[in-house]
């Protein structure tokens, strides 16, 4: 009975998974559009509720500067003025991007991203999950899961000691065996699809590399990367790199068409 179920969740997952990235990858996306943007702008409206927001105009329009010119190479499905990009005033060195074209950019990882090229590459990073709709396979992944441990759970005894820890190496298999390797594979995409986006946008594609190395300095001890949803910073550059000849191409295509991003910082 439960290689059956197993079996018929194995086809049910192969039947849906229909979607493609921008660089091949099948992809499994079960939430419309719609759902997915509805659900990015609401987190992105109680973020501001609950987080300081930069009021530096200059801060604010140097990422906004940077930001804009990726929006507009990006081919994404949503509209150009639809995008929205907001500085948190958190020392913390990270950014996000949210389904529906919320961008969010903390003030310390201005600290971390030293130019415009630097930033180019987080922000190119964060347009590429939203680009190649990686929330929504994420939420399509967790849902297809979280349904496969509940067969599970009916067919084993979950009261009894060996179904406790069936189900507690379930947990760990899934984590570990599907999720973790998952969103590596999704950070990894990100950062090809933002290296070409910043190249197409007309940012040095190199600047990508040094600002991981700023990474990889400013502090803190990395985990294994197998128990990381991120991979090591030595396996992004090395990814980076591997990428590198084909983002110079589209750096030099950018800078021959006219694209030269002056966005001030000072």
């Amino acid at each position: 009975m439960l290689k059956k179920l197993v079996l018929t969740s194995i086809i049910t997952f192969i039947l849906i998974s229909c979607a493609t990235s921008s660089l091949g990858r099948k992809q499994l996306t079960m939430v419309p559009a719609e759902e997915m943007d509805a659900m990015g702008a609401e987190a992105f409206e109680q973020l501001k509720e609950k987080t300081p927001i930069e009021g530096n105009r200059r801060t604010n329009s140097y990422v906004k500067c940077v930001a804009d010119a990726i929006i507009e190479v990006s081919e994404s499905q949503i509209p150009i003025d639809k995008w929205e990009v907001v500085v948190f005033r958190d020392e913390t060195a990270n950014a996000f991007a949210l389904p529906g074209g919320k961008i969010g950019v903390h003030t310390g990882l201005l600290n971390v991203a030293k130019n415009q090229d630097q930033l180019a590459a987080v922000i190119g990073h964060e347009v590429g999950h939203v680009r190649e709709n990686h929330s929504n396979e994420r939420v399509s992944q967790a849902s297809l899961l979280e349904q496969g441990l509940s067969l599970v759970q009916i067919v084993s005894d979950p009261q009894s000691q060996m179904g406790q820890q069936l189900m507690k190496l379930l947990g760990l298999g899934s984590q570990y065996g599907i999720i973790m390797p998952y969103s590596r594979k999704h950070e990894s995409e990100a950062d090809e699809v933002g290296l070409y986006l910043m190249a197409k946008a007309g940012f040095k594609p190199e600047e990508s590399v040094t600002l991981w190395e700023n990474m990889s300095q400013s502090g803190g001890e990395e985990p294994r990367e197998f128990m990381s949803t991120h991979p090591s910073h030595d396996t992004r550059i090395n990814q980076l790199n591997a990428a590198m000849n084909s983002a110079k191409s589209l750096y030099q295509e950018a800078q021959a068409s006219g694209k030269k991003p002056r966005c001030d910082r000072q």
